[in-house]
C-alpha cells in the first residue's frame, strides 16, 4: 500500500489531499478515514489505498501510521527545583548578554557560538512549559 503524509485536511469540507511518497497529491475524502477519525492534521503519515477516481487519484481506506509531531513520545518529565532555576536563568542571562553586547557593535554571532544558546534557550523553553 503507499503512504505519505497530510498535505491538508479540511474537516468542515469533509475532504483535503495527501502527498505520496512516490510523488503526486491524492485526492481524500471523510468516508476514507478510519472509523473515529474525523480530521486529519497536516504532516501526519498515513498508509493507503488508491483508486481512480473522474478527476485523478482518490484515497481508500486511510491508516493513520504517524501523528504529526509524535515522531517520538516525550517523556514525562521532572520540573526542576527553583534553586536549580535561579542559576540557570541567572548564567543563560550572562551569555545572552555577550550576545547582545556582539549585536550593538553589528556583529552576529558565528554559527559555532550561537548554536548551544539556541539549545539552552530550547531547554529553558520545555522547562518553563512542563
Amino acid at each position: 500500500m503507499p503512504t505519505g503524509k497530510v498535505k491538508w485536511y479540511d474537516a468542515e469540507k469533509g475532504f483535503g489531499f495527501l502527498s505520496s511518497d512516490e510523488g503526486g497529491d491524492v485526492h481524500v475524502r471523510a468516508d476514507a478515514l478510519p472509523e473515529g477519525v474525523e480530521t486529519l492534521k497536516s504532516g501526519t503519515r498515513v498508509e493507503f489505498g488508491i483508486a481512480q477516481g473522474r478527476r485523478g487519484d482518490q484515497a481508500l481506506q486511510v491508516r493513520v501510521l504517524e501523528r504529526a509531531g509524535t515522531a517520538r513520545p516525550a517523556a514525562p518529565t521532572k520540573r526542576k527545583k527553583p534553586e536549580e532555576m535561579v542559576t540557570i536563568v541567572e548564567d543563560l542571562i550572562r551569555v545572552l548578554d555577550g550576545l547582545g553586547e556582539g549585536y550593538r557593535h553589528g556583529r552576529h554571532p558565528d554559527r559555532k557560538a550561537a548554536r548551544p544558546v539556541a539549545q539552552l534557550l530550547r531547554g529553558l523553553a520545555s522547562e518553563l512549559d512542563s
